[in-house]
Parts: structure tokens; sequence; C-alpha cells
């Protein structure tokens, strides 16, 4: 079968790769439906990579499948069956698995990073990843499940209140599903700071009151006109924006770290943390949020499908990942059962 497999140094081939199947009770077959670049592949192929994977692994975390053949010991699911995919398998063992924080699992390992993921027509998982969907349910809002299911968490960990303000920055994937689900939440202003006009139009028309581009205005400046005192919180979707991030927060505020980057090393204004009693919050991955997010989806609470700019066969993903690197892209979706 065809698949999207990495080979390390930034290289990323549609190579021809054994058809799997089921080999342990605890295993699904899956036909893959939809699988998503996330902002994490990206960072994958970058030199040096600011993510690690293991060469020679299909590529894709977010994917959504139907049902072809399971194991013995699967019981809640059965052929036919539609299902998202948590990808980061956990050891269930370690303290912090045993004290119910999973995603921060000592042993943690990841679908479509280390382990063979959805960039291929046909994959196979645990069944332990696996959560059920709807059969009306979308692929392609679906395939949205796993970063979703970080968001939430996320929301939950900063704690927005009705009525407070928040400040996103980057208008990727990310900062837009955050600023969907502030709005959903009743935040009393949105502001975004996003260079790329394209993003920055996508985020006015998902929910932000205000975009700025902080190549051409004074991000502290328009967000203290606009709040009066700073925002109540700030979210860094980018991964690299802590240290300007306290420049944006009011004192009390809280400042979420969402994304992730291995290269980033900001030298932090201590002081300022301690004397204006910041709360910088660390959020990773999914926290029992995916039946959350699974419910959001099919809710339609959220327009989800608006996030997608490109939807293509495995063939011509490369041109995905160049839109997304180029800020053309927001959300691209690829169909492994399609041709051209």
């Amino acid at each position: 079968m065809p698949a999207l497999v990495f080979e390390g140094s930034g290289r990323l081939a549609l190579k021809e790769m054994p058809v799997p199947r089921v080999e342990a009770d605890d295993q699904v077959l899956l036909k893959v439906e939809a699988a998503s670049i996330c902002g994490t592949d990206l960072q994958i192929l970058r030199v040096p990579p600011g993510h690690p994977a293991t060469p020679g692994t299909i590529l894709s975390h977010e994917y959504t499948g139907e049902v072809l053949d399971a194991g013995d010991r699967v019981r809640f699911l059965k052929k036919g069956d539609r299902v998202v995919v948590d990808p980061n398998l956990t050891c269930g063992q370690c303290p912090y698995c045993r004290m119910g924080r999973s995603n921060l699992c000592e042993q943690m390992t990841t679908l479509g990073i280390f382990i063979h993921g959805g960039f291929a027509p046909f994959n196979v998982a645990p069944v332990r990843a696996l959560h059920k969907i709807g059969p009306r349910t979308p692929s392609e809002a679906a395939v949205f499940a796993e970063p979703l299911s970080c968001v939430v968490n996320g929301v939950r960990r900063v704690a927005l209140q009705p009525g407070e303000s928040a400040l996103v920055l980057g208008a990727g994937p990310i900062g837009l599903y955050f600023i969907q689900m502030f709005r959903a939440a009743g935040a009393g202003k949105i502001l975004a700071a996003e260079v790329q006009p394209f993003r920055a139009e996508m985020a006015r028309r998902l929910g932000a009151q205000r975009v700025i581009d902080p190549t051409q205005e004074d991000l502290a400046a328009a967000v203290r006109e606009a709040t009066g005192i700073g925002a109540d919180a700030v979210v860094d979707a980018v991964g690299t924006l802590m240290a300007e991030a306290l420049a944006y927060v009011r004192r009390g505020g809280r400042i979420l770290l969402f994304g992730m980057n291995t290269q980033a090393h900001p030298a932090i204004p201590q002081h300022d943390i301690t004397r204006y009693e910041v709360e910088v919050l660390g959020t990773f991955i999914a926290r029992y949020t995916f039946p959350a997010a699974i419910q959001i989806i099919e809710s339609g609470v959220l327009d989800l499908p608006a996030l997608i700019t490109h939807r293509l066969p495995l063939r011509a993903a490369e041109e995905g990942f160049a839109a997304m690197r180029a800020g053309t892209g927001i959300k691209v979706v690829v169909d492994p059962q399609r041709e051209r």
C-alpha cells in the first residue's frame, strides 16, 4: 500500500509498505477515512527537528477510520464501526498514570510519530486508542478529534470565565480552535496576534474581535488599549512566545503554553511572574478529553470544516505541507483512499 514515511533529517517519502493485519488480540485493523497534517508533523520535518520521531514510521497522528477486523479481546467494537484515534499510548503503570495524569506518562509512545499512523489506506491500532463515533459524523469533522481534545484540556487548564478577555498568539489551526472555544465559552473579548493575512482573516471570521499583526503594531499597546489592563488569559499557540506573553497578560492573569518547540529556550523575566502573580500553565496533549471533543464535534457548535483549506490524496500531500509552511494552508485533510 502507498504510505507517507518519515525517513529522518526532514525527509518524507511516499513508499510502498505492507498492508498491516491484526496480530494481537487487542488490535483493530482500520480503513483510514481521513488523516490530517498537524503542526507537530511540520516540527518533525524541520532540520534540526522541533519534535522527535522514529525514522521509518508512517506519519499522521490525527486520523479517523472504519473497523475492518479486530482481535479476540476486542469487545466494544465490531466490523463497520467508525472510530477516531487517540494516538498517545500510555503504560498505565508509572506513577503519573496511577495518579490520573496519563498525559504525563513516563513510557508514552505515539501512533503516527513513533509507531505507524494514518497517512496510509490501512492502519492497525490497539483498541484502547479508539473512540467510537456516530455513523453520520463526517470524517472531515471527526479527524479534528485529536487536536480538539488537546485544546479542550488547555481550555480547562486556563479556566477562562464568561466575560473575561483572551489573547491568542498565533492563528494557525490550534489558535483557531482556541478562538472558537473561547467564543463558545462566553469570552468578553477575544484578541489574536497573527502575521499571515489569510490566517488573520480566518481568526476574525471565527470570533476574534481584533486581530493584530505584531510586525505592524505594538502588540502590548494594542492589547492594553483593547482591555484596559491586559488580557485575563494569554495562549501561546506557537511554542516560542512565553517571554513575550508576559507583556500582554494582566497582573494576576494566566498564560497557557500550548505550542511546543524543543529548540525554544526563552529568557524569562522571573521578577514579573512573582511580582504580578502571573500563573504560567503548561498543557500537554489530551487528558481524558476525547469524549468531550467528540461531543463538541457532533454538536456542531464549532465551525471546524471552515479550517479545511486543502483536501488531497496521499500522492499530493506534499502540496499540503508546503501550504502549511507558507501560511496559505490552515488544515490539510488527506484521504488515503483517494487515487487523485
